[in-house]
């Protein structure tokens, strides 16, 4: 099975302008994230996704490989799907690149151990919540499975509610997830429905046509960047690691 990493780093983000290269103890953020997809052996290529200029330069210095693609995406999705249309695959692994911190051996969970070409199969990862804080905070997403670990629904809102008691472990996204083509060309063809629209989450491009989505507890460490506030998160975390090769500073 050929399986490809795609790192999509969009340059116009609103909130936060040209987030991917927002330094990190010296490294452009991307850089990062790019490090950890490339320790992924089953991957055969790891590629950077960008629609700005400025970007594809700093990831080509550091040796990335960098597809451009059009400014006009409103997903990442959408942007992987454009990667699928000039990249041959049998699965195509997208690495947020807002997940500076995500791990090889998380990152991989992702990918199913039987896959069959042209299959049509779409997974996320997500882990626990830690801090209950996180749970009321809109800015984290909220993941509700059924037993085999296809989701039911997402929400910024606390799902499910505690009503009939507190014994429940909240799971929040994690930025890793893996299509097939199939599954990405189901994705470009179908139009957002009300949910989707009401939730500004593309996964319901999925769950409400009732496409499985199978969500993945990875039981990891996740700090999604989502403000410049969150870099100072992401380097109080790295200092912590330090005996991580990764993360030791030079």
């Amino acid at each position: 099975m050929r399986i490809v990493g795609v790192i999509p780093a969009r340059g116009g983000s609103s909130r936060f302008y040209n987030k991917p290269l927002a330094n990190i103890f010296g490294k452009p953020m991307v850089w990062w994230v790019y490090t950890h997809s490339k320790e992924v052996e089953c991957f055969e290529e790891v590629y950077i996704a960008t629609d700005s200029e400025e970007i594809k330069g700093v990831c080509e210095n550091f040796g990335a490989k960098v597809i451009m693609t059009s400014k006009e995406h409103d997903t990442a999705t959408e942007r992987l799907y454009e990667v699928s249309q000039q990249i041959d695959a049998d699965l195509y692994v997208m690495i947020n690149g807002d997940e500076p911190v995500i791990e090889a051996k998380d990152i991989v969970k992702c990918i199913p151990a039987n896959l069959q070409k042209e299959e049509f199969y779409v997974s996320n990862l997500m882990t626990d919540f830690t801090d209950p804080v996180e749970v009321v905070d809109t800015s984290n997403l909220k993941i509700v499975t059924n037993k085999d670990g296809i989701c039911l629904f997402i929400s910024r809102s606390p799902i499910p509610f505690p009503k009939g008691g507190m014994n429940y472990t909240y799971q929040k996204f994690v930025g890793v997830g893996a299509f097939t083509k199939k599954a990405l060309q189901y994705y470009h063809e179908t139009p957002r429905g009300p949910i989707e629209k009401i939730e500004e989450n593309d996964s319901f491009r999925f769950i409400e046509n009732r496409k499985d989505i199978y969500y993945i507890n990875a039981h990891c460490k996740t700090i999604s960047v989502d403000t410049p506030k969150d870099i100072e998160k992401v380097e109080e975390y790295m200092l912590e690691n330090e005996r991580n090769p990764v993360y030791t500073l030079k």
